[in-house]
């Protein structure tokens, strides 16, 4: 009998793709043609106008650290109309990850500087867009999203909270100093739970 290997995709991965939630098969997505990531199935792709060039139901997880921002929420096609990249991207996500798949991104979020610094940021993300795409009709599907996302982790975080989805007592202290003592708080954090199961 062939074992189960867990996959993981990190989203806009760079030259250090992330494996939160320690996957035995780490892949990657990047705009950037010139990445070399030993160790690592990486692909090349401009995520705000295609596909993940993976097939439907394929990762156990889907990572985006610092990433989603950079996704315009507005675009014209080639033939002039208008489309929506993040819904679209989102769509994607939901399609690559299988039922019960986990979606975990950390974006910096209003009012932090972090969401407006950077020039390449286009997509701001305050601590209520994910609610657009959770649920079994979320208000996004009236622009095209049709996936259901449940929520398992919604919240604040310091941007140096790290890419592991659980930590030991010793990191959660530090963070817990770091976000609510010092009230550094930049980033939010999505846990979204994929359901693909029609009868629920």
């Amino acid at each position: 009998m062939n074992k189960i290997i867990s996959r993981s995709l990190d989203l806009g991965c760079g030259m250090n793709p992330k494996n939160p939630f320690d996957a035995e098969e780490l892949f990657g997505v990047d705009i950037n043609k010139n990445i070399i990531s030993l160790g690592v199935n990486f692909k090349n792709a401009n995520l705000s106008t295609n596909q993940i060039p993976f097939e439907d139901n394929y990762f156990d997880y889907v990572s985006a650290f610092d990433f989603i921002e950079h996704i315009p929420r507005c675009a014209l096609g080639s033939d002039q109309q208008q489309t929506f990249p993040f819904i679209n991207l989102m769509n994607e996500i939901y399609r690559v990850l299988k039922h019960e798949g986990c979606f975990y991104a950390m974006t910096p979020c209003y009012p932090a500087v972090d969401v407006f610094s950077d020039p390449t940021h286009v997509n701001f993300i305050t601590t209520k867009t994910g609610d657009y795409f959770l649920g079994k009709n979320p208000y996004s599907s009236i622009y095209g999203f049709n996936g259901y996302f449940e929520p398992l982790e919604y919240r604040w975080v310091n941007n140096s909270v790290g890419c592991k989805s659980s930590r030991n007592i010793q990191a959660e202290l530090k963070i817990f100093f770091r976000t609510y003592i010092k009230r550094n708080q930049t980033h939010f954090l999505w846990k979204f739970k994929a359901i693909k199961n029609e009868n629920l």
